[in-house]
């Protein structure tokens, strides 16, 4: 006999463990309200506590996934405490249906944290993606751009510091400040909201600061409501809507009824077809990338990188301007 679903341990595994991301930054799941019983409920509002079992939990949750009724998932919320570099969190910010609340360096003192990105993922502007970046940078660029890095940040951390020990008001002394400079806050997020978040951030056009903050957090997803997350993988990350045009295409090669789903004789589409129908070239590329074959992302947390509270805020505190000792 199948057995009703248990509480969700994994979740408690993490809880106030903090993970670390970039070269500075870290996630840390702080708390969380509700699970993948909780969309049920929500959804099945007159069913009592507990009758429920895990293939019918996890058939509705998939259910309401794959129709988009989204409603339920936001009984569901997780609270974070991350820090990022400011380009980071202005990107992040963006995400407005969340309750944020950011370190102000008008009444705190900025750590002198600063972000480099690692060798293997400095490159020039991308020829194809007017917002992306692709490799081919010589030894001697990145060198040079890491020298000037390290000198503007002396500078702007010398400058800073120097100031605060003029009693310049903080909220003047951090505006020369770079974006690369750590800064942190605490993220309340619904599970609706928060898996549209992962959608975008997780995806590989996504800036690849930010992807590895979202695949940190999707880790976290997992462990909180793991049926919602396997129904945003398999319908929302992996899944691909079809246009009308897309489907004219395939209703031409494909039929379908109760029996299965057929090639038609003699099927195909070449690109004059496609073009035909009605899609661009930029559409006719993401035709082809819909129909490839995709591999199962896997955002599982490695344990042994997760680190305490203490040390996380022993490194910030040692990031302060010495002055301040």
């Amino acid at each position: 006999m199948e057995t009703k679903r248990p509480t969700v341990p994994a979740a408690e595994e993490i809880l106030g463990g903090y993970f670390p991301v970039l070269d500075h930054g870290f996630v840390s799941l702080v708390d969380y309200m509700g699970s993948d019983e909780d969309v049920e409920r929500a959804a099945r509002v007159s069913y009592g506590y507990g009758t429920r079992r895990v293939s019918q939990t996890r058939g509705l949750v998939r259910y309401l996934r794959r129709h988009r009724h989204t409603t339920p998932s936001e009984m569901v919320e997780l609270k974070f405490h991350c820090a990022m570099p400011m380009f980071v969190a202005r990107q992040w910010i963006r995400h407005r249906t969340a309750s944020v609340n950011e370190l102000s360096a008008r009444y705190s003192l900025m750590p002198l944290l600063f972000y480099t990105p690692p060798r293997d993922q400095f490159g020039v502007q991308s020829r194809a993606n007017a917002q992306g970046r692709e490799g081919g940078v010589s030894d001697e660029v990145w060198t040079e751009a890491v020298r000037r890095w390290e000198e503007l940040r002396e500078r702007a951390g010398g400058a800073y510091a120097w100031m605060l020990e003029q009693d310049v008001a903080r909220e003047l002394a951090r505006i020369e400040l770079p974006v690369s400079t750590y800064t942190q806050w605490y993220w309340k997020i619904d599970l609706h909201n928060l898996l549209h978040f992962l959608s975008l951030r997780v995806d590989a056009r996504a800036q690849w600061e930010i992807r590895q903050f979202a695949c940190v957090i999707a880790g976290m997803v997992k462990r909180v409501a793991p049926l919602s997350y396997e129904a945003w993988v398999d319908y929302d990350l992996e899944g691909r809507p079809l246009t009308r045009a897309e489907r004219g295409v395939l209703a031409r090669l494909l039929e379908a009824d109760e029996a299965g789903v057929r090639v038609r004789d003699g099927a195909g589409v070449p690109t004059d077809g496609l073009k035909e129908a009605g899609l661009s070239a930029r559409e006719i590329r993401e035709l082809v990338e819909k129909l490839a074959p995709a591999d199962r992302p896997d955002f599982e947390l490695d344990l042994a990188r997760m680190r305490s509270a203490e040390d996380v805020a022993q490194e910030m505190y040692q990031a302060v301007p010495s002055t301040f000792d």
